[in-house]
Parts: C-alpha cells; structure tokens; sequence
C-alpha cells in the first residue's frame, strides 16, 4: 500500500509531473489547466512496462480530483484502490517484461 507521506506535495506538483510505480502498476500525478475550469489533479495509472508517452492511451486510467492536499490525498487512495481491485493486470504486467 502507498502512502501519503512519500508523495510529493502541492507545491512541487504545480511545476513538475510525479511519477511512481508499484507492483506492476506505474502511476502520475500532474496538475492539470484546462480553459474555462479550474485547475485540477490528474491522477493516472497504466501496466508496466512502458512510460506514460510510450503507453497507448486505451491502456491508462484517468481521474481528475481537486488541485490541493485533500486532492492529492484521494488521489493517493484511488491509486491504492486501483491497485488492489485489479491486482492480477499488475502482477501479470509485472512478470511480463522481466
């Protein structure tokens, strides 16, 4: 299980992507703008073991939470979620490219 703690904070994420990866699963954390709404998090994880450029987009789950330290919080949980509802697609991810 990841933790809070050993993700990077607001500050840092208003500059630069945080990219991680666990189990199988990689995961990033990116501040998002989009015209005309607020500004949010964008939380998305994908099979190892290509980088998020290399990984074509039907393969990468998305999902957008407030730009803050309770966004970041939830997006840390849903990342955990991810993890352990599909457990398999990671390990097999895993075990794939080694």
């Amino acid at each position: 299980m990841l933790e809070l703690k050993d993700f990077m904070p607001i500050n840092f994420l208003k500059k630069e992507k945080f990219t991680g990866s666990s189990k199988g699963m990689r995961f990033r954390m990116e501040k998002r703008e989009q015209e005309g709404e607020e500004t949010a998090l964008a939380v998305t994880v994908w099979p190892e073991p290509y980088s998020y450029d290399a990984t074509p987009k039907e393969e990468r789950e998305e999902k957008l939470f407030s730009f803050d330290s309770d966004g970041i919080a939830q997006g840390v949980s849903w990342i955990n979620e991810r993890l352990e509802t599909e457990a398999d697609r990671w390990r097999k991810a895993n075990e794939s490219w080694r």
